[in-house]
């Protein structure tokens, strides 16, 4: 059972979705900790100096799909 689980879908512009994307990079460079703000609440999730990357990349007729997943 996840103790905890924060999940957001969002529509943006490609260029909105990469400057997230180089936010969270940044974070994880610089820092052992990411925090995320959501409905009032600040998470801060401690990060390791190590952890395991996935990249998944499905193409379907319907739609694609890009994942970028790391655990730890």
């Amino acid at each position: 059972m996840d103790l905890m689980e924060i999940s957001e879908k969002q529509t943006m512009s490609r260029e909105e979705a990469a400057a997230r994307l180089h936010t969270l990079a940044d974070a994880l460079a610089q820092h052992n900790d990411v925090e995320f703000e959501r409905g009032g609440m600040r998470i801060k999730v401690h990060v390791p100096d190590q952890v395991h990357v996935k990249l998944e990349v499905e193409i379907e007729d319907d739609g694609n799909e890009l994942e970028v997943e790391l655990t730890w």
